[in-house]
């Protein structure tokens, strides 16, 4: 309460009211400063360095959240529905595509608690909010990354072994069953804290596990989680996509080589052509939401590493919102990558909902339904 004094003029009152309220707004706060006592020492000191973040900036990323809620639950829960009750799309491949569509859709269902926190400036929601948001973050995040080297498995052994390659849908069952069994421990020891553990990051709005701590302990729980969470999706991304564009250009050189030979243009009949284009179609739809992935993660990846192992002063708190708010991104676009590449999802969006104004040719839907019946199938 200010100290006021009835014997001096109205005048110099306001002057010295005025005066306090401009020290009050030129105080700087530290980040971590509007934080309850007893969830203080959850906070790790690095970012309790720094000033804490204008109220605009809380409030524009709490908008920027609200807008990928939409539309990262609108565009997953339509793949969802569509892929599961579409015949035409229950295939062994396409329950991969299900098991993203779900990590995705997973991952935006803890978002209501970064928005709560910018909306109210901090650390509002509290521990067990921030253990809920890291925990669902962790299983969607590792869950994404082993199902795309398996959707980069499955466009490798469909393109490369057209005849013999296609997965079952029991070895598609298994190949999931083992995502789920590799993704849990990792999501689960530090949320109990056996190895590791989460705590807040940035602006204290969102939650991850602990790189800032410079344990052995700590160190090498960080080191393991990149290596088998990052590395090892990634080196299976690139080793079968790899194999993929290696043996489509090998197989069109062989063409070429043999039209020439032969003196024709080409040996390709125009159905088999356009079989063969929906075919890669939907490997470049697979490749990009791989791509996607390693653009959403390296970020994430290079930012532990540099907490664990280099240099944190490189921290700050806006920094470690760029890699986080690149996840989110992914995990809205990947099922818009699918709905602009992928034939046969089009036209049972075409079919439900026509307010859409999707529009599919009839030689489309005609290749796309001879393509389903053909051994070489993908999707």
């Amino acid at each position: 309460m200010r100290p006021f004094n009835w014997t001096s003029t109205v005048e110099a009152q306001a002057s010295f009211i005025r005066a306090m309220d401009h020290m009050d707004s030129a105080l700087v706060h530290q980040i971590g400063w509007n934080v309850d006592p007893q969830d203080l020492i959850h906070i790790p000191e690095h970012w309790q360095l720094y000033p804490a973040p204008d109220k605009s900036l809380h409030f524009l990323l709490g908008m920027i959240y609200v807008f990928l809620w939409f539309a990262a639950i609108i565009g997953n829960s339509l793949v969802l529905w569509i892929f599961c009750t579409a015949k035409s799309l229950r295939t062994a491949s396409n329950m991969f595509v299900v098991n993203l569509a779900f990590s995705d859709f997973l991952m935006f269902t803890s978002i209501p608690i970064f928005i709560y926190n910018s909306f109210s400036g901090g650390f509002a929601a509290g521990w067990l909010s921030c253990q809920i948001y890291a925990l669902l973050g962790s299983l969607s995040g590792i869950s994404q990354g082993m199902t795309n080297a398996c959707i980069a498995y499955d466009r490798y052994t469909t393109i490369t072994k057209p005849f013999d390659g296609k997965i079952t849908r029991t070895k598609a069952f298994l190949m999931l069953l083992f995502v789920w069994l590799y993704t849990l421990p990792w999501a689960f020891l530090p949320m109990f804290e056996i190895w590791g553990r989460y705590m807040p990051e940035g602006y204290l709005t969102a939650c991850s596990f602990d790189y800032l701590t410079l344990t052995f302990d700590n160190k090498l729980f960080v080191g393991s989680i990149f290596v088998c969470s990052y590395v090892f999706p990634m080196m299976a991304i690139i080793y079968y996509y790899s194999q993929i564009v290696s043996k489509v250009f090998a197989h069109e050189k062989a063409l070429r080589e043999q039209a020439k030979k032969m003196n024709v243009e080409s040996l390709r009949a125009n159905q088999q052509q356009k079989n063969e284009s929906t075919e890669l179609k939907i490997a470049k739809a697979a490749i990009t939401v791989c791509f996607l992935f390693v653009a959403a993660w390296t970020p994430y990846a290079t930012l532990s590493l540099i907490g664990a192992f280099g240099d944190q002063s490189l921290l700050s708190p806006g920094v470690s919102m760029i890699p986080a708010l690149a996840c989110k991104l992914v995990a809205c676009f990947d099922p818009y990558v699918y709905a602009i590449s992928h034939p046969k999802y089009r036209i049972e969006l075409q079919k439900r909902l026509p307010w859409l104004s999707i529009r599919e040719d009839t030689d489309t839907q005609s290749t796309t339904v001879t393509e389903a019946s053909a051994p070489s199938s993908a999707a």
